[in-house]
């Protein structure tokens, strides 16, 4: 990366810098591991939420911090995190972050309390945003725009849909043996990127200044496709987890579901991305970001208004499943269109900086999603659903108020 005044991140040397093919598929794989860990973080407590309830004395509002307690760790240190990796370097800062995430992950297994949990949760995020922002940035500079660009970011966005699907999966498969062991799961996952990162993380030359943040985000508010890409995924990715939140609570407690029934309940709402994201590059090319985000966007408010609609499920056919499939739609259509399109407008020198922001709003979705949702749950169940469908329309009304000139034209 070039960027001296507004670059957050430091530059690389160019014999550090990995030129070939192998070095930069090798590099690609790393910084999506990232992407993993963040996704195996959310789905491996998701199942066993009522379960660390019931044993640590949690209501849902109590226990749905253990999920936005890692997105808040998350969003409060991701604007920071440039800052402390334009002093420290790049490699330092992610090196020295992945041992406290292990750390963290041991301690989270061992807690009694949930304070004790949620805290070691609000660290674990913390160390998630000096690392992952990485990831995106060195895409969206090393890999030439196009059909390059798209690969990449199709790649980055398969590890996280694939962690979340394991994670997913494994939360179940744990959750019957004992909570305790979710919270520790990420840990030889994070371990194995420490040592992949020792070994390919490109060393760092002399630390660039960082800009002011508030020129930053005034700059970037200006633009309205970064804008709209942000709002829209805060919307989706709090729409997703509060729904599945409330639905994990409603099929292990009023249908007495296990936490491995109800992991695989929830496959048709991560399996159908992690699928069908290899094609996601083609879809972009195909149909551009702006098109993808308003279909997604819409699909999801759909499935909401599906779930509302329909009222208290009286069966996982008719109740749970539609609403699953219709925001699991939202994300295989706009999820790689999203991530592309918070950086194909920004300037070169200032894409380091612009994907912070964005994945801070992302996980503001979480923060404010959740909480909410479960505040709401207190109303009934279709309380909560009207928060969520609130959320969804909101996301839904930027996407298609979006104006554009010339047409969708891919990145």
């Amino acid at each position: 990366m070039s960027g001296r005044t507004a670059e957050p991140m430091t530059t690389l040397s160019s014999h550090a810098s990995p030129r070939n093919g192998v070095g930069r598929r090798a590099l690609l794989f790393v910084l999506a591991g990232n992407m993993l860990i963040d996704a195996l973080e959310v789905s491996v407590m998701l199942v066993a939420l009522p379960a660390l309830g019931r044993d640590l004395g949690l209501s849902m509002l109590g226990s749905q911090w253990v999920m936005s307690g890692f997105a808040a760790g998350f969003a409060a240190l991701l604007l920071l995190g440039p800052r402390l990796v334009a002093r420290w370097g790049r490699r330092r800062v992610y090196l020295a972050s992945l041992p406290v995430f292990i750390a963290a992950s041991m301690a989270g297994g061992l807690a009694h309390q949930g304070a004790v949990l949620v805290a070691t949760r609000v660290v674990k995020g913390m160390c998630a945003a000096l690392t992952a922002p990485t990831g995106l940035a060195i895409i969206s500079t090393t890999f030439r725009p196009g059909a390059e660009q798209r690969r990449a970011v199709s790649v980055y966005s398969l590890f996280g849909a694939a962690g979340f699907t394991a994670g997913l999966l494994c939360s179940g498969a744990l959750t019957e043996l004992s909570w305790r062991w979710n919270p520790v799961f990420p840990a030889p996952v994070a371990l194995l990127l420490l040592v992949a990162g020792a070994r390919l993380i490109p060393r760092d030359t002399a630390p660039a200044p960082a800009a002011p943040l508030g020129a930053t985000l005034a700059r970037l508010m200006r633009n309205g496709p970064f804008r709209r890409s942000a709002v829209c995924a805060a919307a989706l990715n709090g729409t997703y987890l509060g729904l599945l939140m409330l639905l994990a609570h409603r099929l292990h407690d009023p249908w007495g579901w296990s936490s491995w029934r109800t992991a695989l309940a929830f496959l048709p709402a991560c399996l159908p991305l992690a699928l069908a994201l290899p094609f996601a590059g083609r879809m972009v090319a195909r149909f551009g970001t702006e098109r993808l985000i308003r279909a997604g966007s819409c699909a999801a408010a759909l499935g909401c208004v599906t779930a509302l609609l329909t009222g208290t499920p009286a069966t996982y056919a008719t109740g749970v499943l539609p609403a699953l499939l219709l925001v699991e739609a939202g994300f295989v259509l706009s999820f790689a269109a999203l991530n592309l399109q918070a950086t194909a407008g920004i300037a070169a020198e200032h894409r380091a900086a612009a994907v912070p922001v964005y994945q801070t709003a992302v996980q503001l979705g979480a923060v404010l999603a959740l909480p909410a949702a479960a505040a709401s749950s207190g109303g009934g169940y279709r309380g909560a659903l009207a928060f969520l469908t609130a959320v969804s329309a909101t996301g839904a009304l930027v996407a298609c108020t979006a104006r554009t000139r010339g047409g969708d034209a891919a990145p």
